[in-house]
């Protein structure tokens, strides 16, 4: 991978979506410098908003994750939202079963693994018919996400209903992924322990896809499928542990999201960091590393939008834009590096003459 072609790639992206941005906040009569003045100050202005900052950008690292990993291995995880659904589902129903019965010490890795479990057989299904009946994974994730959303719609108001039918019991902080020293340490912010998790993850899939015979082998599947099996690689095997490993980052972000961030389970919703996880990797161009400060970004723009609302009258659906045209760019980046490769020949060429 070329990193100085992927680093100007991104920063090219930003940049276009931040003008395309600053045209849209002119034509509603605002002034543009004003806007992104107030929404970079609502995700940084304080240690509380920073903390929320980092919350929100947590789900982002982990769902970007999954959906790099699998673009890395030659998949493409639409699911994330679904495979984020069932880890979420497993960790709500395990902290309100908990009751205070296991410490958080023990009870905390305990729901990560699990929720891991949950999301990685969820999209393991995808994997299965993708290696055994060769159904493209698209389908047949967009078909679990569906599946997942309306498994979580019985489940809760069955099982575990808390006031209203539309969501589950509130998470007891016992049974949370909330600390009493990290939520202090930042002003009572939504932040909480999957902020390490989302780190250890980044380094965890930065060695598995660049530093093992796995990673290497998955890759391999992904670049080509038949040189790879004609190599003697198993495909049907590496494809399936390929989802499974997407579906269990995006697990892990079901935990973190629903009893770390969240205070319930609300039905009905599939939820959007799915999604977002999509525009996370792309503008990380699926490296680990490069998918951690894209989430911090995306995170410090969701975060600051509402305040840029307050602030300036600027509708927030500005800052939607702006994440959406940075998406649409990033999905372009063929134009990027060819202007990349352009200028690098044009460099050369003068400092050689």
């Amino acid at each position: 991978m070329n990193r100085s072609r992927d680093i100007f790639t991104a920063l090219m992206a930003v940049f276009l979506g931040l003008v395309a941005g600053a045209i849209f906040m002119a034509l509603s009569g605002a002034n543009p410098f004003a806007g992104f003045y107030y929404m970079f100050r609502g995700g940084l202005m304080n240690i509380e908003r920073i903390g929320n900052t980092l919350a929100t950008a947590t789900t982002l690292v982990l769902t970007g994750l999954s959906v790099a990993f699998a673009f890395r291995t030659g998949l493409f995880n639409i699911g994330a939202a679904g495979q984020m659904l069932i880890g979420g589902l497993v960790a709500t129903m395990m902290a309100l079963s908990n009751n205070g019965a296991l410490p958080k010490f023990l009870f905390i890795p305990l729901v990560l693994i699990c929720a891991m479990l949950g999301g990685a057989l969820w999209a393991a299904i995808a994997g299965f018919l993708k290696a055994r009946f060769n159904v493209h994974e698209v389908v047949a994730t967009i078909m679990t996400n569906w599946l997942a959303f309306w498994i979580v719609y019985y489940v809760i108001p069955a099982y575990f209903k808390g006031k209203l039918e539309t969501e589950s019991a509130r998470i007891p902080f016992e049974s949370s992924m909330k600390l009493d020293w990290l939520t202090n340490l930042f002003n009572g912010s939504y932040i909480n322990f999957g902020v390490f998790v989302a780190l250890a993850a980044t380094a965890v899939i930065a060695v598995i896809l660049n530093k093992t015979v796995l990673g290497y082998e998955l890759k391999a599947v992904g670049f080509n499928r038949h040189a790879a099996e004609y190599a003697g690689i198993n495909v049907s095997r590496n494809v399936t542990l390929a989802m499974a490993i997407s579906g269990a980052l995006a697990g892990l972000a079901g935990a973190t999201y629903y009893i770390g961030y969240a205070v319930n389970m609300q039905i009905g919703i599939l939820p959007t960091a799915g999604f977002d996880g999509i525009a996370v990797a792309l503008l990380g161009a699926n490296s680990p590393w490069g998918v951690l400060a894209s989430a911090l970004f995306f995170g410090l723009l969701h975060s600051g939008k509402g305040f840029m609302n307050a602030m300036t009258k600027i509708p927030p659906q500005i800052g939607d834009t702006i994440i959406a045209t940075i998406i649409y760019f990033a999905a372009t980046s063929i134009l990027f590096v060819r202007l990349y490769d352009f200028l690098k020949k044009k460099l050369k060429k003068e400092v050689k003459a």
